[in-house]
């Protein structure tokens, strides 16, 4: 497939980029220092401003799909959302936040009292994504949110999937590593089974 990934560059983003690549799919990896993005088969460098809607739906244009992985901080969900919608581009796939999954029913893990203050704005802005997602009609989305933690390690292929709550392994912990994240991710674009929801991706 043909696939504009926003912010290529990051954390997760990167991680993605290789994802996509590995299996064969061409990559738009936008990012405001396309100099930054590794050459590679298939990945085509562009430089995107997450806040101009005009310039960012030109790009987006003619793909099958755009991947968000940019942080909501960072960026106007709105704007992202506007962006999508004008490009023509019906699946959209965002990078989330594990915050607004649920430890017990109503209430979130960002309200817990051991979150952690410095990914609250992070996290609250996730959720708020994801609400104006929900009341989106015109894109096909889909928003995965990892682990509690998520950081650089193996990419194994073993892992749980979940919906709302969540997951947590028999000691208690809740983590997936970056690259188990992008493959989960890459297996929703290739075989759709999320449509319009939210899912969740541990160990």
């Amino acid at each position: 497939m043909k696939i504009a990934l926003i912010g290529a560059t990051g954390f997760i983003g990167s991680r993605l980029l290789a994802e996509l690549t590995l299996r064969g799919h061409a990559v738009s990896a936008i990012t405001r220092n396309p100099e930054k993005v590794a050459a590679a088969a298939g990945v085509t460098a562009l430089k995107g401003d997450v806040f101009d809607r005009d310039g960012l739906a030109a790009l987006l244009a003619g793909h099958d799909a755009v991947i968000s992985a940019v942080h909501f901080t960072a960026s106007d969900p709105a704007v992202l959302l506007a962006a999508v919608t004008q490009s023509g581009v019906k699946r959209y796939l965002v990078v989330g936040g594990a915050g607004s999954l649920e430890v017990a029913p109503g209430k979130q893990l960002f309200d817990t009292p051991e979150f952690p203050a410095i990914y609250l704005a992070e996290a609250k802005k996730g959720g708020a994504f994801l609400d104006l997602l929900k009341a989106e009609s015109e894109l096909d989305w889909t928003f995965l949110s990892p682990s509690a933690l998520i950081q650089p390690g193996e990419r194994t292929g073993r892992f749980r999937l979940g919906k709302d709550q969540l997951l947590v392994d028999a000691q208690g912990k809740s983590a997936i590593s970056a690259e188990d994240y992008a493959i989960a991710l890459v297996d929703e674009l290739e075989k759709p089974a999320h449509s319009r929801q939210r899912f969740t991706v541990g160990y």
